[in-house]
């Protein structure tokens, strides 16, 4: 073969070589732009995540139910068919943002109103306690006694009484009966005349 036709021959070599080096570049180029594109679509999902909440109380369909993150209290109300006529909708914060598993109630009016009225019967009931240790003439703990129980003491009114209230809160209880002396307005007189009736 003629030395020209050889070196002819190694330029075309050379040449495929290079055009299939082109080729395969641009292929992997093409290759890595469709996994960026995979990659955004992964984003997207991450950001239409959701939370799961279950809603109780008040609502026309109570369940589980599944809401956009960051959505509100409203918005799993919504989900539940919204809120039913007893609804008691002033004692919960519908602008609060829902966590994934967290509950919800929604209590109702006559709920709300029960409550008070056990605390007003509570209320009651211990200014009756009060009244009856005091007539059995029971002892009055000083470290724990409210002040309706302290009020029975001879000697102590309400303003005392709320003064022993005052010194337990600032100084700490008592060690021993007699530090009731160290109240403002309590002498030995005072003390002697509650002195069997207290105790720590």
């Amino acid at each position: 073969m003629p030395m020209y036709r050889k070196s002819l021959l190694i330029l075309l070599l050379i040449a495929a070589a290079v055009a299939g080096g082109t080729y395969y570049g641009c292929y992997t180029q093409d290759k890595e732009t469709v996994q960026l594109d995979a990659a955004s679509a992964t984003d997207e999902t991450q950001q239409e995540a959701a939370v799961t909440v279950y809603v109780t109380g008040a609502v026309n369909k109570p369940g589980v139910v599944s809401i956009k993150e960051g959505a509100r209290a409203a918005d799993a109300v919504n989900a539940c068919g919204g809120l039913l006529p007893t609804a008691d909708g002033d004692k919960i914060n519908m602008a609060q943002v829902l966590k994934d598993g967290q509950q919800l109630r929604i209590p109702e009016k006559q709920e709300a109103s029960n409550v008070q009225t056990a605390a007003k019967g509570a209320k009651s009931s211990s200014a009756a306690t009060a009244g009856t240790k005091a007539a059995a003439g029971g002892i009055v703990n000083i470290n724990t006694a409210s002040a309706e129980e302290l009020d029975t003491l001879p000697g102590i009114g309400p303003a005392m009484a709320q003064r022993i209230i005052e010194y337990r809160e600032t100084e700490g209880s008592f060690s021993a009966v007699e530090d009731i002396k160290k109240v403002r307005g309590i002498g030995e007189a005072k003390f002697q005349k509650m002195r069997d009736k207290i105790c720590i």
